[in-house]
């Protein structure tokens, strides 16, 4: 097996600082190491591998330069690992990956291939949680924070929390309506990162997307908000509606959102769309 470890060496808050000396302790089987210098270059490394007919590349970073080699791998034969190195690691979590960078390594040992859906925004791929509204409105804020990191996410919510919900409308399976809406979150995967489940129930591998609708809410009631996210219970909230469809058509005013945490500017209607069974992840097989 060919594997070929992708690292950024400016992801997130720098657990991925020594991380040769780990990868060379632990891995068992013969690897390669590349490195990105600039966004768009997991990308590129992700294409030359697949040029190279590499069997797993092991992204180590965060959700971006997760979502960049998606970009690519998308429809390949070249499967994606993860070494949670981001702010929030939400894939990297969805999938079972220690948070604790060592045992993560380790894990790449019991590992195995397996199937799961890919998404779009607009044609612009996605494979964890992408989002517009308050969500989009803080990632596009935190691309901007010098420190990275829990804390001074939770610090930026706070700070936010003037935010006013929108109007929006919604056209997905021959039915349509109009809401105003706190955020609506496109989970392909359960969480943010952190352990934050904004659609604890959802899967990567049913062909359905679960558009999590947050509808305006009292802003005092925001930290046990929160927590009901934390202890992967917002599905339960009568705040919360989740509608699970293979394709959603958003039309608003509003034109941000976020692809796996990365802020864009897409125009209206924004269409979401789940490709089942395109991407290959190598995933904890539980026998470490």
């Amino acid at each position: 097996m060919k594997i070929r470890f992708i690292i950024n060496p400016i992801s997130g808050i720098g657990k991925q600082k020594g991380i040769e000396e780990v990868i060379k302790k632990h891995i068992h089987f013969p690897y390669e190491i590349v490195y990105t210098k600039k966004g768009g270059d997991a990308t590129e490394l992700s294409q030359k591998a697949i040029s190279d007919k590499v069997d797993v590349v092991v992204v180590v970073g965060g959700d971006g330069t997760v979502n960049e080699c998606v970009k690519a791998l998308i429809d390949s034969n070249t499967a994606m690992g993860v070494i949670p190195c981001g702010s929030g690691n939400g894939f990297s979590y969805h999938i079972g990956m220690k948070k604790e960078v060592e045992q993560a390594v380790k894990q790449l040992n019991a590992c195995d291939i397996k199937m799961i859906d890919s998404c779009s925004a607009n044609g612009i791929p996605f494979v964890n949680v992408s989002g517009i509204g308050f969500d989009a409105h803080i990632a596009n804020l935190f691309g901007n924070v010098s420190k990275r990191g829990f804390v001074s996410y939770f610090k930026l919510i706070a700070k936010e929390l003037s935010y006013k919900a929108q109007k929006y409308t919604l056209n997905f399976d021959g039915k349509s309506k109009t809401i105003t809406a706190y955020l609506i979150a496109f989970a392909n995967s359960s969480q943010y990162g952190n352990d934050f489940q904004i659609s604890p129930l959802a899967k990567m591998e049913d062909g359905l997307i679960d558009i999590v609708i947050i509808k305006d809410f009292p802003k005092w009631q925001m930290p046990a908000f929160l927590l009901r996210i934390a202890k992967g219970k917002v599905h339960l909230s009568k705040y919360v509606e989740i509608i699970q469809t293979k394709e959603m058509e958003i039309e608003s005013t509003n034109s941000l959102v976020h692809l796996d945490g990365e802020p864009k500017e897409l125009q209206s209607p924004i269409i979401i769309k789940v490709k089942p069974k395109t991407l290959k992840i190598f995933s904890p097989n539980g026998k470490e």
